[in-house]
């Protein structure tokens, strides 16, 4: 497995050259777009890594995995898609044009409309400290914590979101006020992972919501299933469906330069490289993931 990461690693660093790191959010721009790294966990306790899979980075829409699932476990599936759909949108993640068209809601919790949705359902059952925890828990990385430059950087140029927003809140959407549903999902999205951190919330993804180490049930299994549907068919931005075609393993992506992968039953990957393509989706980590699903057969179907 060693071996294989490291040739992964490689294929990852020959192209960290064709992307840019996200400059929308000033703070995000300082990224070094060199870095790469990558960790896997698998279903019989191994854990292993190569490149910069220490270090810190903000999770960005990957944090969308996380509140999707405590929305799901407060709710249930009939409440939260009710209000915010299953389809892949087609468009870029923070694309207004269906919104401010014919589209009653959000077309799914993976772009931002979906995601801010889904923060106004959480926002009046849990303050931001109990969804940090929450999150902790899941990707067991008890350092996770607040990045206050990229969320105050964030919060600085909001305007697109909180546009996005208002439109939820005059369609009936919203849950909660433009602000409070806002603010949790600017914070979430502003969390310092590690890919470690993420290969961890894949395995547990992976395992059923079951924590290894344990046996704690932390999630239910239909809430698990719910969201690694969503992963599988969306979680790539309008890149999702070429990347289920070339790599077919439920992804998200972030863009901080995270990926969080899950390989059902087997493993969780957990990629860090802040060079983005056009779609926002890391080149370096969308490179190891097809190496190693063409490697160790990931793909879904094969």
């Amino acid at each position: 497995m060693q071996h294989i990461l490291d040739k992964a690693l490689r294929q990852g660093r020959s192209v960290t050259g064709l992307g840019e790191v996200a400059s929308y959010i000033p703070e995000l721009s300082k990224a070094d777009k060199n870095h790469v790294g990558v960790c896997v966990m698998d279903s019989v306790g191994g854990c292993f890594e190569a490149g910069d899979a220490e270090e810190r980075f903000t999770i960005q829409s990957i944090s969308k995995v996380v509140s999707l699932a405590v929305a799901l476990e407060l709710y249930g599936m009939e409440a939260v898609f009710g209000q915010i759909g299953m389809e892949p949108s087609g468009d870029a993640f923070n694309s207004i044009v269906k919104l401010a068209g014919d589209a009653s809601r959000p077309y799914n919790p993976m772009v931002n409309s979906g995601a801010i949705a889904v923060a106004s359902f959480i926002a009046p059952e849990l303050t931001f400290d109990e969804m940090l925890e929450r999150t902790r828990e899941m990707c067991g990385d008890p350092d996770i914590v607040l990045n206050e430059a990229v969320y105050h950087s964030e919060m600085a140029t909001t305007s697109r979101n909180r546009a996005i927003s208002y439109l939820l809140e005059s369609k009936g959407v919203l849950r909660c006020g433009v602000d409070e549903a806002l603010e949790l999902y600017i914070k979430m999205c502003s969390l310092n992972v590690t890919a470690r951190s993420l290969a961890y919330l894949g395995l547990l993804l992976a395992n059923g919501g079951i924590r290894l180490q344990d046996g704690k049930q932390l999630l239910q299994p239909e809430t698990v299933r719910v969201v690694k549907s969503i992963m599988h068919t969306c979680g790539m931005y309008d890149g999702s469906g070429e990347f289920a075609v070339r790599v077919g393993v439920p992804t998200k992506s972030g863009v901080g330069g995270g990926l969080l992968s899950v390989v059902n039953k087997r493993m969780g990957i957990g990629i860090f490289g802040p060079s983005l393509d056009k779609k926002g989706n890391s080149i370096a980590g969308e490179k190891i993931l097809q190496f190693l699903s063409a490697q160790m057969k990931l793909h879904v179907f094969d």
